[in-house]
């Protein structure tokens, strides 16, 4: 008989809010089954890859019941005891299936039945047989109209070796690489797994540039904290040299073989990144975004696992990447929205981050010119450590910012005339001019001029958004698409109008009203192929365009040195949203805009187009600054009892039929939950999105555990509800948006 007295339990990647256990034959394996093995386990009618939870020899069902195990998958993919119980805790807290954690956490490629065949990742370098004068004479023969060609090999420096997901992240192509393999001044390797070690020539500090005062005594305070679990928040003003403290303290960790986390809140902030840490460090750095392949972002994690990449550069999901010898924790832009996970397993990476900090035992750093509030009141309550930086480095100054009243204004293509005279007299002096419009597309809805007809999508009930270009309407809901259409469908009509004004109107007008300047736009639509906004962002920083028109993708970080005016066209919408967090999320939007003008010795100035000049929100953040308008929110939140003066769990339920997910949500919630308040259900402001019908359940708490002792009841409630299977529900602990 086989030796079959060892259990273990599993999470497996269903979204069933338990774990499974199996049996293990340990005379059919000589490798141990530890907490955090991957195993390939039956469920149902297929094979599954599921992560040992805990291990025992003893089992409280019927031994002759549990099933076997089918295999035991290679360690490399792994996690250690430590990962275990963080991720069991994750799950805790969010109160999702313990499975769907563990799959978020790991690489996709490690969670698919079939082999894997984890090659070693190919690296390039320069040449280092060629003596310099043979160099030069190879350089030579690249033709001078091969710009690009130049610059990649510019981009090598030293004997830094490079991937390519580095290489593309630069706005390179492997038709570029490949050239200059083939004129021998670069040659290709294997990365390997050795375990990074530091040596002072990795650091160029000829690239150092001078500290303020404030810098030095920030970086001071933080260095003294390096051997232990401390969170610091970093306040600093747009401009005001934050990534250079950010630089500094990552080369102390480097110093002492330690490894750094470096969290962005956006791909488009990766590029920028990466070019300042490649120019300050000659060290292994890895990248984690979605941009990436599969294999890519396996090789990563296996990188960081192993130790050999001393830098890690990630988005949201990196949060979870295991670092052999982790030393820091750095958050970019910790305010940001898009660290907050909207769909599936809703996590939000700066929260995972400070509790994974605390479990590794090591500092975390936070960095904002417009912290969230929950973190300034952690901050200025003494919990995290309060960094300020209130002067801009160098020689520049914080841009001017003035409101445009649009009721008193004649407008033109949504530009008012003192915009446009300002935007002529900057270009005049030679200087670049951003224009922010959060709305992609070339108009936000079409309209019929005979019926008043408007084009929507059927399954969201809200318009579609025309892109010309691409000569399709798209549903910037559920992303359906189709052509667009040539005559009204509820009379025939031709007589067909846009509505509003997106990037690509605008772009359009733009080159309508000044020829003679070339201009730029970035957005998601602009930037799909990859390497593109990399290639966009240094010709803007070549000075080729000389406007720029882009979302939110061109407010966050960016350092444009010779942008000297900066106008917003509409930043009305905020102002009297659902949301109680809409106007914190407009100020942070208008500050960071407003600081993408005048980052070097010249002026910036800043114009806000608005309906509503004498808006009190407005007002403070114009005369005050965000400092003063955070203060006076927070007491407003603290006076409404919302967050972070409470706690906050969102129960969100849809269906095809309306009245399921609202009988649903009622049902569930007809039992006392003591310190909590209810609210609900209701509709969101969007009711419908992609068929379904949506409703709202807003649970809130003074207490946390409180909060989580309710959502725990109504979960046990939801699972005896007999509409659980006829209708796709979710929770949200600590939700950032209410409006869908």
């Amino acid at each position: 008989m086989p030796n079959k007295d060892i259990f273990i339990d599993v999470a497996l990647p269903v979204p069933m809010r338990q774990s499974f256990t199996y049996q293990y034959d340990s005379a059919l394996s000589e490798q141990a089954l530890l907490p955090g093995s991957r195993v390939l386990v039956p469920f149902a009618n297929r094979n599954l890859i599921g992560l040992v939870l805990a291990v025992d020899t003893d089992c409280q069902y019927d031994a002759d019941k549990i099933k076997s195990i089918s295999g035991i998958l290679p360690s490399q993919g792994n996690l250690n005891e430590e990962q275990v119980a963080f991720l069991s805790l994750i799950s805790r807290y969010y109160h999702h299936p313990v499975g769907e954690v563990f799959a978020t956490a790991l690489p996709v490629l490690l969670r698919q039945v079939a082999p894997q065949d984890l090659e070693p990742t190919p690296c390039w370098r320069r040449n280092p047989l060629l003596s310099e004068q043979q160099f030069a004479d190879q350089k030579a023969k690249i033709k001078a109209s091969a710009h690009q060609q130049l610059a990649l090999l510019a981009f090598f420096t030293g004997d830094k070796e490079l991937t390519w997901p580095e290489i593309r992240m630069a706005g390179f192509s492997k038709a570029q690489l490949n050239a200059l393999l083939k004129k021998e001044l670069l040659e290709e390797d294997v990365i390997t797994n050795e375990v990074y070690t530091f040596h002072q020539q990795q650091l160029r500090a000829s690239n150092k540039p001078r500290l303020s005062v404030e810098q030095s005594l920030v970086i001071s305070a933080i260095a003294n904290e390096l051997e232990s679990y401390s969170c610091h928040l970093v306040d600093g003003i747009t401009g005001s040299g934050k990534t250079e403290v950010y630089l500094q303290l990552i080369e102390k960790v480097l110093q002492q073989n330690k490894q750094v986390l470096v969290l962005v809140p956006e791909i488009g902030l990766t590029p920028q990144t990466l070019s300042r840490f490649e120019k300050r460090f000659a060290v292994p750095v890895a990248l984690h975004h979605s941009a990436l392949s599969d294999k890519e972002r396996l090789q990563t994690w296996l990188h960081s696992k192993s130790g050999s990449a001393a830098i890690i550069i990630a988005t949201r999901s990196g949060v979870f990447t295991p670092m052999l010898n982790p030393g820091l924790i750095v958050i970019d832009e910790e305010h940001d929205g898009s660290f907050k996970q909207q769909d599936g397993f809703r996590y939000h990476a700066r929260d995972i981050a400070i509790l994974r900090a605390r479990q590794l035992n090591i500092p975390i750093v936070l960095g904002s010119a417009t912290p969230a509030l929950e973190t300034l009141h952690n901050a200025k309550s003494g919990k995290y450590h309060y960094h300020q930086l209130t002067e801009r480095a160098g020689n520049s100054q914080l841009a001017d910012i003035e409101l445009i009243d649009m009721a008193r204004e004649i407008s033109e293509f949504g530009m008012s005339g003192t915009l446009k005279l300002a935007i002529e007299q900057t270009l005049a002096k030679d200087e670049q001019v951003l224009l922010f419009l959060n709305r992609r597309g070339f108009a936000p809805a079409m309209t019929c001029q005979e019926c008043n007809w408007i084009c929507d999508c059927q399954r969201c009930n809200k318009p579609y958004t025309l892109h010309q270009n691409q000569g399709l309407l798209v549903c910037h809901h559920c992303g359906s698409q189709k052509r667009v259409i040539k005559q009204c469908q509820q009379c025939g009509s031709i007589r067909l109008k846009t509505m509003g004004q997106g990037t690509e109107q605008l772009e359009q007008r733009l080159n309508e009203l000044f020829p003679e300047y070339s201009s730029v736009r970035i957005d998601r639509d602009s930037t799909r192929k990859k390497g593109q906004l990399a290639k966009l962002l240094q010709q803007i920083n070549d000075n080729e365009h000389q406007i720029l028109v882009g979302t939110q993708m061109l407010a966050k970080g960016h350092h444009f040195a010779n942008v000297t005016l900066v106008a917003v066209l509409d930043v009305d919408g905020a102002l009297y949203s659902y949301d109680f967090r809409a106007p914190e999320h407009m100020a942070q939007l208008l500050v960071q805009v407003s600081g993408r003008a005048g980052r070097e010795s010249k002026k910036g100035k800043v114009y806000v187009q608005t309906q509503f000049p004498e808006h009190p929100l407005l007002q403070d953040l114009v005369n005050n600054g965000y400092g003063h308008f955070a203060q006076f929110a927070l007491t407003e939140r603290q006076q409404a009892f919302m967050p972070p003066y409470s706690f906050q769990a969102l129960f969100r339920a849809e269906a095809n039929a309306s009245h399921l997910p609202l009988q649903f949500l009622r049902d569930i919630s007809a039992i006392e939950l003591g310190d909590c308040m209810l609210s609900g259900p209701v509709p969101p402001p969007m009711e419908k999105k992609a068929g379904k019908f949506r409703f709202h359940l807003l649970v809130q708490s003074a207490n946390r555990a409180a909060l989580h002792n309710a959502v725990k009841q109504l979960t046990d409630n939801i699972q005896q509800h007999p509409l659980k299977n006829k209708v796709r529900w979710s929770i949200d602990i600590d939700p950032q948006e209410l409006t869908w």
